[in-house]
């Protein structure tokens, strides 16, 4: 896969600059010279095609939410605004992060590594509904406490299980996802005491088990 491009977008040229060196330092990504202004943000995504824009909102001649609009790269928000209304604004702009400053080096990083992960799982050129909820959730997961993080397959099984009771067939029906598969992660689910699972018996005398959300 190709180097990502990464466009920083802020006023600050020491910030631009922190921005920039750790986009550098990411394996697989390669930093554009950052800009400071909405106008040569404009100019730089026409001239350089960037994958990806980190955007900051407040600028001297504009609003860097709206340069997130208008682009066809992916973009991050970074921004000392915590104001819920500007966050809203950001991802309905098509914001794939909004990192509040200052932030750690190493909250970048990992942001920066979880996008790459995200670019890598979408670069076939068809994909399965499996393969859109790995990416989600390889860009989205990064907040996720490893003992609680599921993988998208499971959340998407436990989502389909919801408050009936069903069997592996019927959850793999609404999952979308082979009976096998469906089965596994009730199983794994159940492991871990987040499913119940009971027999019934059917007409054939065969038992058949039968899997519920667990409340605690």
């Amino acid at each position: 896969m190709p180097e990502l491009r990464v466009l920083v977008v802020d006023d600050d040229y020491r910030v631009a600059g922190l921005h920039r060196d750790a986009v550098a330092a990411q394996p697989g990504f390669v930093a554009l010279e950052p800009v400071r202004t909405a106008a040569d943000a404009l100019v730089a995504l026409r001239t350089h095609s960037p994958d990806l824009v980190l955007a900051d909102v407040y600028l001297p001649d504009g609003d860097g939410i709206e340069i997130v609009r208008a682009a066809s790269a992916d973009a991050f928000v970074l921004s000392a605004a915590t104001d819920a209304a500007t966050v809203r604004r950001a991802f309905a702009a098509g914001a794939l992060a909004y990192l509040v400053k200052p932030f750690e080096e190493r909250v970048l990083a990992d942001r920066l590594a979880a996008y790459g992960r995200y670019r890598n799982l979408l670069a076939a050129p068809a994909l399965t509904q499996e393969q859109i909820d790995r990416a989600g959730a390889a860009m989205h997961g990064a907040g996720d406490a490893p003992s609680i993080a599921r993988s998208a397959t499971e959340q998407t099984v436990l989502a389909a299980l919801g408050a009936d009771e069903a069997s592996a067939s019927e959850v793999a029906e609404r999952a979308g996802v082979s009976r096998a598969t469906a089965q596994r992660h009730l199983s794994a689910l159940a492991t871990r005491g987040l499913v119940e699972v009971s027999l019934r018996y059917g007409a054939t005398g065969r038992p058949e088990h039968r899997f519920r959300t667990a409340h605690g």
